[in-house]
């Protein structure tokens, strides 16, 4: 299966205009309203969601749940062998910076605002049960994990798996419309693409917003704590101004410069602070108490997934505050999180992305809020009141009353703060370049949309956070990220299916591989194919392979196929640092993806055990539809390619066939532009 635009949209960069400008227009009506009329705006923003909380919060719950479910089904199944891009491409980053770029685009510094708070408000006010108690501390663990874990990791996952499958092994936009494929085939590129581009769009600004105002009343209380700023609207406006500045700056050098060094520094910092509290609190008493919340949680997991407190009328105003707003901000940050993390994930298989994306940042959760919440939830219990009436009234104070009891609070104090001002710079300036990616068509989807754009897209940022601030604070903030997520919920669900049909239909292509077998072709010397081989492994060699065996190979099977009414041709194209031009047959059908045999060159260093007197060779591999197979035809005569590439011919009519009988050919497009693989 091989997905591909019309040849003048892959070709092209330029605004994608329906979407830019549907996007700021509703990002326009949104700002005059809150700004204009700031009372109506906040009473509507609160009707809203308790409205949401109320009528959908059953919804939520299930759909997370599915979500989470279709993610771990898909990665550990046969589909989990598949990559995120072509059968060759391989990770772009190493283990350590993609888990950094992770935890920091995926979390935010939201968490430095909930680490101590939230624990502290379900252990203080939680909403069933007595407050208060070990059973009351065990669930105020639980429920933190539940709402920072892996269930809503499972929303990022679930875009970023899509988004690069698509994107990266099937040259499709990245954009949200291109996982509806399967469903909608060419009309994604009309209104209804446009439409689900646009719902994505407003719900990445305005949930990337919400972080940001979250962001910004953490690092005003840090700098009034550290220099006596004082706290209100004057300095959080200057905030934003300098995190949209900063994050202009990073966005503008790039996701490997900017974005990667940043996200490496966040974690060491936030290692350095956990570890610190580990050592400076009861060490042994935290590790303890991190196991059997660890073992809380598994256990608790499928009831807490499904617990919508249909029987504690009491706890309605706790759900929708609480769950349904935490629920709704993943689903709002699933665009924009999920292009992200397809954006630095090209290469790796479906299982070790969502392995990778589950796990490691649901360790770094866990370790965190245990160590930080158990810690704070102590010092309560030991009399520092103050700490947990500020969790309920003033939670961006409670980080920094908490570090005071430890020593170096001048240190670690600047830290949070520090930590605050770059997780926020890198949130803001990753969701810059995902909306920038959103609003522009990418003639090649490895590169990303102009500085301009992206430019642009920070300072809205700026701009929704100050007018959610001006229009009622932290309250307003969270129920326009709930609203807005409601409606890209059902996007979610249409990409779950795509992508399913999608690479039910992939496999079968690969089952059709290994049901036509491999034969045996003797070359008619077996001297001269000895001659061949060692020479492949010189420049020359490959050379002559290329000139004597493959291009001679393709043209005459174009040839005789198009002699027997297929529409087949053979193209040649130059290759960076080599000099030669290196061909591709396409045979294409009515109603169907078309067949693609091309070859490309790797440049490889010569074995050290055969005699070769250059600095290195090409080798000469096979790329299908679906990427490099890592075939080499170094030293291969010209009938043995013939044969080669008829087997290859005899796996794709078996694939076209068995998907024609099980009715898939109809979800896919079809391939007449002449193309280089």
């Amino acid at each position: 299966m091989h997905y591909q635009q019309r040849e003048h949209e892959l070709k092209s960069n330029r605004l994608n205009q329906v979407v830019f400008l549907g996007s700021v227009a509703g990002i326009l009506t949104f700002l005059i309203y809150a700004i204009a009329f700031t009372e109506q705006a906040t009473a509507f923003f609160n009707a809203g969601l308790s409205w949401i909380g109320e009528t959908f919060g059953w919804y939520y719950m299930l759909a997370i749940v599915a979500y989470l479910v279709f993610v771990v089904l898909v990665g550990f199944s046969r589909f989990g062998k598949i990559r995120l891009g072509p059968d060759h491409a391989r990770p772009e980053f190493s283990l350590l910076s993609w888990s950094a770029m992770l935890f920091a685009a995926g979390l935010g510094g939201a968490i430095l605002f909930f680490v101590v708070s939230e624990p502290l408000t379900h252990y203080m006010n939680p909403p069933v049960g007595e407050a208060q108690t070990v059973e009351a501390q065990r669930r105020a663990i639980v429920q933190t994990f539940m709402h920072w874990g892996i269930s809503g990791w499972g929303l990022y996952v679930l875009m970023g798996m899509a988004l690069a499958y698509f994107s990266y092994r099937h040259r499709l936009p990245l954009a949200i419309r291109s996982t509806l494929y399967p469903l909608l085939g060419k009309r994604i590129n009309g209104p209804i693409g446009h439409a689900v581009d646009i719902t994505a769009v407003l719900a990445t600004v305005f949930g990337i917003a919400t972080a940001l105002g979250i962001g910004v009343m953490q690092m005003n209380y840090g700098l009034t704590y550290l220099f006596g700023i004082p706290e209100g609207l004057p300095a959080q406006i200057s905030l934003i101004a300098l995190v949209v500045i900063m994050a202009t700056l990073s966005v503008v050098s790039g996701v490997d410069r900017g974005i990667r060094r940043l996200s490496e520094f966040n974690l060491l910092l936030v290692a350095g602070l956990v570890l610190f509290v580990l050592a400076q609190g009861d060490t042994l008493n935290l590790l303890n108490a991190l196991v059997m919340n660890t073992g809380d949680y598994i256990f608790a997991f499928t009831e807490k997934s499904f617990d919508t407190y249909a029987y504690a009328p009491e706890a309605k105003g706790w759900f929708s505050g609480w769950t349904v707003f935490f629920w709704g901000w993943w689903i709002a940050w699933a665009p924009f999180v999920g292009l992200f993390l397809a954006r630095i994930s090209r290469g790796r298989t479906i299982r070790a992305f969502v392995a990778g994306a589950l796990f490691i940042p649901l360790i770094f959760v866990m370790v965190m809020m245990s160590v930080f919440g158990n810690s704070g939830i102590d010092m309560v219990n030991q009399g520092l009141t103050v700490l947990g009436e500020q969790a309920l009234n003033t939670p961006q104070a409670t980080i920094y009353t908490f570090l005071e009891q430890y020593p170096l609070v001048s240190v670690t104090a600047v830290v949070v703060t520090l930590l605050s001002i770059v997780f926020f710079v890198t949130s803001a300036d990753s969701g810059a370049l995902v909306l920038a990616n959103f609003t522009y068509i990418l003639g090649d989807v490895n590169h990303d949309a102009p500085v301009k754009l992206r430019v642009f897209w920070s300072t809205i940022i700026g701009l929704i956070t100050v007018a959610l601030l001006l229009a009622g604070g932290l309250r307003s903030l969270q129920s326009a990220v709930v609203i807005t997520a409601l409606p890209f919920s059902a996007v979610i669900f249409l990409t779950m299916i795509g992508m399913y049909r999608s690479l039910k239909v992939e496999t079968g292509k690969a089952d059709a591989r290994h049901q036509v077998s491999i034969s045996e072709i003797a070359s008619s010397d077996w001297r001269e194919r000895l001659d061949r081989t060692l020479d492949g492994t010189t420049q020359n060699g490959a050379e002559a392979t290329l000139r004597h065996a493959i291009r001679p190979a393709l043209v005459e099977l174009a040839e005789e196929l198009s002699r027997r009414g297929q529409e087949a041709i053979v193209t040649e194209q130059a290759v960076d640092e080599t000099h030669l031009l290196f061909p591709t047959l396409q045979v294409d059908f009515e109603g169907a993806p078309s067949f693609i045999y091309g070859i490309r060159p790797q440049r490889m260093r010569p074995p050290s055990f055969l005699p070769a007197d250059d600095d290195y060779y090409l080798r000469l591999d096979v790329h299908l539809a679906e990427g490099g197979i890592g075939q080499n035809l170094n030293g291969y005569t010209r009938l043995q390619v013939i044969h080669d590439v008829l087997s290859e011919y005899h796996r794709h009519l078996q694939f076209l066939s068995q998907a024609n009988e099980d009715g898939h050919l109809n979800i896919m497009p079809l391939h007449t532009e002449k193309m280089a693989v």
